[in-house]
């Protein structure tokens, strides 16, 4: 393997981590903080007035994050009949076009994302905790935009890896 192979791995590898690291937080504080609400209401008649719409941003932070986690694994929502339909020769092709197709996607998605958070910026007011409104929303353009590092690595990566190995049988075979 390859210096630069293994380094986009490592890279691949940190995500990984961070993004458990945010999840298992996000994820704990929004537990938390629905007990405690729980709690105050059941046994206080009161509550915190800014809790709900909290766990309202954890629980969109946490699908977006789960989102891509999700595609780290490979566990994301796809068509997989390819798999059926398609001889095993051809399936890397069809595994690298679908990279490179989601990093089109989540690419264009990103920019949409960064547009409206820019609009946020220029025009919105402020939200929850008196912050504005597009600190609650920049999940959207950071996600995406991992996602579409993921899926980009992922296509040079199986790119890459398919010259390697087309190399390595005309080499073998002279």
């Amino acid at each position: 393997m390859s210096e630069s192979h293994r380094s986009s791995h490592s890279i691949l590898k940190r995500l990984d981590q961070g993004e458990d690291i945010l999840l298992c937080l996000l994820l704990t504080t929004m537990l938390s903080l629905a007990c405690v609400q729980i709690f105050l209401r059941s046994v206080l008649s009161s509550g915190l007035p800014w809790a709900d719409p909290l766990l309202r941003y954890l629980v969109l932070w946490c699908g977006l994050l789960g989102a891509l986690k999700a595609t780290g694994q490979r566990k994301h929502i796809a068509l997989d009949f390819s798999n059926y339909l398609v001889p095993k020769s051809a399936q890397p092709w069809i595994t690298l076009a679908t990279d490179l197709f989601c990093t089109v996607t989540t690419g264009t998605l990103s920019l949409a994302a960064w547009i409206f958070i820019k609009n946020e910026i220029e025009y919105g007011g402020a939200d929850l905790l008196s912050l504005p409104v597009w600190v609650w929303n920049i999940i959207f353009p950071i996600t995406f935009g991992l996602m579409t590092v993921r899926y980009g690595m992922r296509f040079v990566i199986g790119l890459l890896d398919h010259f390697r190995s087309h190399r390595q049988n005309r080499t073998q075979n002279k």
